[in-house]
């Protein structure tokens, strides 16, 4: 194990808790090294667990409190739905999915360590991956003066490590070691580790649970459509939902006809490459039908900015700076875009494909009479003589001063 961390006297810890391997040996481990009372805080963010035997756990670690938080309202109207509204997609492949929760959970163990009078708050993440920004840099963001305790990076917990203490101490683990690595919410599932580190192989299928192989889905193709107000999710197929039950009902549907798989080569913040394989039947067709809908009824000016907008918004987010002042400043030129993004996208979902069928749109952009081919068209080709000549005229005017040599190299390739 690494040199142990120096530290002020800690009297009271809060342990951000998932009920796991490595949070049940820091819960046990934060008593005997610090002498302090340990409370936990478990925040249900949808990961579907069962948070009483969570908390009935927290109890035998001899915590003195435990809290569960259902903060799955919280999560989706105030952090994925500001992500559905940026396209929020890290590398243009990973939703977000775990680099949303992080700020949530991380500001409710704020709030219950300045309510409980907590010297110190504790996570369970590791040296190498990017949750240990996510929660550091939230924290200081909130309460600067309390400390932050890292047991697994700073002490240099393991595995083997961290069995071997659990059987010492009686705290109960699983006969059998788990397989992946796994992080669940309400917009994505993520699997990491085990077989998932031979980028030369494909994820085996017993790493997914909420989607159906494409080969096992159903043989008739189904269509969605989904309704957008001000850039987010209302309702499908009709109905009304709040963001909870629309999200989790499009887990289901989607996840049935094996959408939603993503499986990529991430480069994480310390920048290590890692394989990162992900479930988000949800998120895969909210953003696709969001973006498709941003592009019937924003100007080209609009979407070729807001790309650009998208992309740093996901990166701050994905790399713990979700309390960045840029951030918010990109929401507020974002909920101003989004104001007009209302309408409703038809897709097609079959055996793991994804298709957009139709969209329309209160205030779409499109003008049928203008765009048209036909004769009826109200475009006159005329007006595009003067156009070409003005567009084109600073390439025309370069080329006729530069050097022959140079406009030759340009046309035949030559040096």
């Amino acid at each position: 194990m690494a040199a142990e961390k120096s530290s002020k006297a800690v009297r009271r810890v809060i342990l951000a808790f998932s009920g796991g391997l490595d949070t049940s040996v820091a819960a046990v481990w934060l008593r005997e090294k610090y002498g302090a009372e340990v409370i936990t805080v478990t925040v249900d963010v949808g990961q579907n667990e069962d948070f009483g035997d969570i908390e009935a756990r927290a109890e035998k670690l001899g915590v003195v409190k435990h809290y569960t938080l259902d903060c799955k309202k919280e999560f989706v109207e105030g952090y994925v739905f500001k992500a559905i509204k940026a396209n929020g997609l890290y590398q243009g492949e990973y939703p977000l999915s775990s680099a949303l929760s992080r700020p949530l959970i991380a500001s409710k163990c704020v709030y219950i360590a300045l309510e409980e009078g907590a010297d110190a708050i504790a996570h369970g993440c590791t040296g190498k991956g990017n949750d240990q920004l996510r929660f550091e840099v939230t924290i200081k963001s909130l309460a600067p003066d309390i400390e932050i305790l890292a047991p697994v990076r700073e002490w240099g917990f393991n595995r083997d490590w961290e069995i071997d203490y659990a059987l010492k101490h009686g705290i109960p683990i699983k006969p059998k070691r788990e397989k992946y690595s796994i992080d669940v919410n309400l917009w994505g599932r993520s699997i990491e580790c085990g077989p998932l580190e031979d980028i030369s192989s494909n994820p085996p299928e017993d790493a997914f649970e909420w989607t159906n192989p494409p080969w096992k889905a159903p043989d008739n193709p189904e269509e969605i459509s989904i309704r957008f107000e001000g850039g987010v999710p209302v309702a499908i197929n009709g109905e009304k939902m709040d963001g909870v039950k629309l999200i989790s009902f499009l887990n289901s549907l989607a996840g049935l006809h094996g959408i939603g798989r993503i499986d990529h080569v991430e480069e994480r913040t310390v920048g290590i490459k890692t394989r990162e394989v992900y479930e988000a039947p949800a998120a895969t067709c909210i953003l696709k039908a969001h973006k498709d809908l941003e592009k019937l009824v924003l100007t080209g000016r609009e979407l070729r900015f807001k790309e650009f907008v998208d992309m740093e918004w996901s990166n701050l987010v994905y790399t713990g700076l979700w309390m960045e002042p840029l951030r918010e400043a990109l929401d507020a030129f974002i909920d101003v875009v989004e104001e007009r993004v209302c309408g409703e996208v038809t897709l097609r979902v079959y055996k793991g494909s994804l298709t957009i069928m139709s969209r329309r749109s209160e205030y779409s952009l499109y003008d049928e009479e203008l765009a048209s081919y036909s004769g009826s068209s109200t475009f006159d080709q005329r007006w595009a003589e003067g156009f070409v000549t003005i567009w084109g005229l600073p390439t025309v005017l370069a080329r006729r001063i530069y050097p022959k040599k140079i406009s030759d190299r340009c046309i035949y390739g030559g040096e």
